[in-house]
């Protein structure tokens, strides 16, 4: 659709520089590695998964919105056979959605292969807003066909799929934000949306921890599915974040992008 692109480019970015100044003045963890030792890494990542989806739209020249709007135009997926009220749609497609990405994620922790891929979301040792734009560029193609195939099976609007991909790109930036909230906003929030204490458990290191807490914006599948955890049993300032790689290796480009095909 015509400036959609433009629309969620400003809305991430308004995002991300706020995130990145409140965890600036007021961060919930000390780091362990510099933000010059990550951030251009966390960005390249990004810059290649862009490029990958680029790429990927030459051959798939229907991407999730592209999708929608030719699912209309065919007549496909359930919410083209109906005539519901545009807001009814809109929120049950949402509803859909996220819940799509929560089952997605519960699969990439339970599938060894999709597991390699993403690792590399989980091996940064620190966990800040660029975190949540750290993703292999394997799991971000293999995530939008998916993607796609939904967007074609359920028939949502264009709009739908705008909304839902402003809604998940911007609580993912809150959500992994070293942001420090009071316990008794953050255990408001937490009714409703995934806060910074909430998802940070997720990347723990303990497996049983990092086991918990998929979701991604919404936060009531964690709770309805049973995978919900309150609190890391080590406290949130003295959590060990990360996975087994401890050092630097994490930090570097090249490292991230070889993680899922080499070490173990």
């Amino acid at each position: 659709m015509e400036n959609e692109l433009i629309l969620r480019l400003a809305v991430f970015i308004t995002l991300f520089v706020l995130f990145a100044l409140i965890e600036s003045y007021w961060p919930r963890r000390t780091r362990v590695h510099s933000r010059l030792s990550r951030w251009p890494t966390n960005w390249a990542l990004t810059a290649i998964n862009t490029l990958t989806l680029r790429a990927l739209a030459f051959g798939l020249p229907l991407l999730a919105v592209g999708a929608a709007i030719d699912a209309s135009q065919a007549g496909l997926g359930l919410f083209n056979q109906l005539n519901w009220p545009a807001w009814i749609e809109i929120t049950i497609c949402i509803l859909m959605l996220d819940f799509f990405i929560w089952g997605q994620h519960l699969i990439t922790h339970k599938v060894p292969l999709l597991w390699r891929l993403h690792r590399v979301h989980h091996a940064d040792v620190d966990m800040d807003v660029t975190t949540a734009i750290r993703f292999h560029p394997v799991e971000i193609a293999l995530s939008m066909i998916l993607k796609i195939g939904l967007v074609y099976l359920i028939g949502p609007a264009a709009w739908a799929v705008i909304i839902f991909e402003v809604l998940l790109n911007g609580t993912a930036l809150f959500n992994h934000a070293n942001i420090n909230i009071p316990k008794r906003i953050d255990t408001v929030l937490r009714k409703f949306i995934v806060t910074p204490d909430m998802h940070r458990i997720h990347h723990s290191k303990n497996r049983l921890e990092h086991d918990t807490n998929y979701g991604f914006a919404l936060s009531i599948w964690d709770r309805i599915f049973g995978t919900y955890k309150d609190l890391p049993i080590d406290g949130h300032k003295e959590m060990d974040l990360g996975l087994q790689w401890k050092e630097s290796r994490p930090t570097r480009l090249r490292w991230n992008l070889w993680l899922p095909f080499g070490d173990k």
